[in-house]
């Protein structure tokens, strides 16, 4: 098994956990976000997946991806040492969330989904 920290060094990498976040996602999806090749994003998913932040399922010929939120918890819980009243969800302003999605690529996300909330 590989290393989580190692698997979430890469920003690209972080970028596809990010774009898991909301459900599973096959390689061709996830693949219409990068620029690179489908061979490049499946080494970045073996890295992912083995080091236990991503899980696979297949369905048919196809093969989902999804973010593994067990194999996360060991990042979860060394970051939860730095997580204080100041920095719970509650307290955190939108626009250093929205900050935050654009630097990961998913500022595309907050806006369709803040469509969707107003009907």
């Amino acid at each position: 098994m590989g290393s989580a920290w190692k698997a979430v060094a890469d920003d690209s990498r972080r970028q596809v956990l990010v774009l898991l976040k909301d459900g599973e996602k096959t390689p061709s999806e996830i693949a219409t976000h990068f620029e690179f090749t489908l061979p490049a994003l499946s080494t970045h998913l073996k890295v992912l997946r083995d080091a236990g932040l991503v899980k696979e399922r297949k369905e048919g010929q196809r093969k989902l991806y999804s973010v593994n939120r067990d194999g996360m918890s060991e990042i979860v819980e060394f970051l939860d040492l730095f997580w204080d009243e100041r920095l719970r969800p509650e307290t955190v302003r939108r626009d250093q969330i929205q900050k935050t999605e654009k630097k990961y690529g998913v500022e595309k996300d907050w806006k369709l989904r803040k469509k969707s909330e107003r009907r």
